[in-house]
């Protein structure tokens, strides 16, 4: 996919152009007050930092996109947005207190950042449930290396099919086709939340704002929207990888062009989409790559261990062992991923409530 030119910061400065138009249209340009320069410098350095993320993320190849890895990418460039987005609000708290319209802006802002807290509970149930899977992998592997140990055997093929159906009897319980039974649970969150309403809520009445509320914050309206629209992203995109209760991805993303980050951002949205409009993926519980992975592997190694057939063809026995190799590459990547995933998560829930925290108490001064 044709990955667009975002280097035009011009288009950044056309937003804060606004404020400047507005607040001061007798003003020498050649002879702004520096103090005052340096905050516009900084809001636009903000814009360009965000784009530059989000640049990185749409560079995913197809094979990259919603991998566990670039989920993990994904949560990093969200911490390190907001810690530049904490750095201006401080940088910025006499503009705030002197500016109601700021503090409204800001005051929805932390509205939002609460409903994403359920998202992060949400989505940490949906990292157990992975662990879970993971568990039955442990289950599968065994059982997988068994058949490919047969292959080299001189038993009668009665003698393995015998041990072969045994296996599938007395670990019915513990088939990995059961993996559907995980997807309802949910620890941290009511039996009446829903993930589809809850990002839904968080997008509500987030819309790019006006000139007038430009000028009247400052500029300070331009983080907080691009702030607002990233922690949108990054809760929908986890809703969208990872199993959460009553998923949904239907959420349409407004941006306007003119914000230098609008052209990755639609484009990572777009291309999400894409994923889930296929056959194979609509049903499933997380658009995660190793989760589809997961279930695939472990349906298909699942249906070899109780319906192969011994002496196998060399066709078969190739098959066979392509989709051990590919289970162990996957239970590899889960294993080294998930943990460092959910420490990553509780982090992300930890930094909203600290700048929730921070907002509040700037806010009120």
């Amino acid at each position: 996919m044709h990955t667009p030119d975002y280097q035009g910061s011009h288009a950044g400065r056309s937003i804060l152009s606004l404020r400047r138009d507005q607040a001061a249209p007798a003003m020498d340009p050649h002879h702004r007050d520096a103090a005052a320069a340096a905050p516009e410098l900084e809001l636009e350095a903000f814009q360009r930092q965000v784009a530059d993320r989000l640049v990185d993320l749409s560079s995913a190849s197809a094979d990259e996109l919603l991998s566990l890895a670039w989920v993990r990418k994904l949560l990093d460039a969200f911490l390190c947005c907001q810690e530049e987005f904490g750095a201006i609000l401080s940088n910025n708290k006499a503009n705030v207190a002197r500016s109601p319209a700021a503090e409204r802006l800001l005051a929805e802002f932390h509205e939002r950042s609460v409903k994403a807290l359920d998202v992060c509970n949400a989505v940490r149930d949906g990292i157990e449930q992975i662990t879970q899977w993971q568990k039955l992998l442990e289950i599968v592997m065994p059982s997988s290396i068994w058949a490919i140990a047969m292959l080299d055997e001189k038993d009668s093929s009665t003698t393995i099919g015998h041990r072969n159906r045994s296996f599938g009897r007395n670990n019915a319980s513990r088939d990995p086709r059961s993996i559907g039974h995980f997807r309802s649970l949910s620890w941290s969150v009511s039996r009446s939340w829903s993930a589809a309403k809850q990002i839904q809520a968080i997008g509500n009445n987030l819309n790019a704002p006006r000139g007038n509320e430009i000028a009247a914050t400052n500029g300070l309206a331009v983080p907080i929207f691009t702030m607002g629209m990233v922690l949108l992203f990054v809760m929908w995109a986890l809703v969208a990888a990872i199993p959460c209760q009553d998923r949904g991805l239907q959420v349409h993303f407004s941006v306007p062009r003119q914000f230098i980050w609008a052209a990755p951002i639609l484009s990572l949205h777009d291309r999400i989409m894409e994923e889930w409009k296929k056959r194979e993926r609509k049903n499933a519980c997380g658009l995660m790559r190793e989760i589809y992975q997961i279930e695939k592997c472990s349906r298909v190694m699942s249906e070899m261990v109780d319906s192969v057939n011994f002496p196998l063809t060399e066709e078969k026995e190739a098959e066979v062992r392509q989709r051990v190799q590919e289970l162990g590459q996957v239970f590899e990547v889960v294993n080294e991923g998930l943990d460092p995933l959910e420490r990553q998560v509780r982090e992300v829930f930890h930094r909203i409530v600290r700048s929730r925290t921070e907002g509040g108490s700037s806010s009120s001064t």
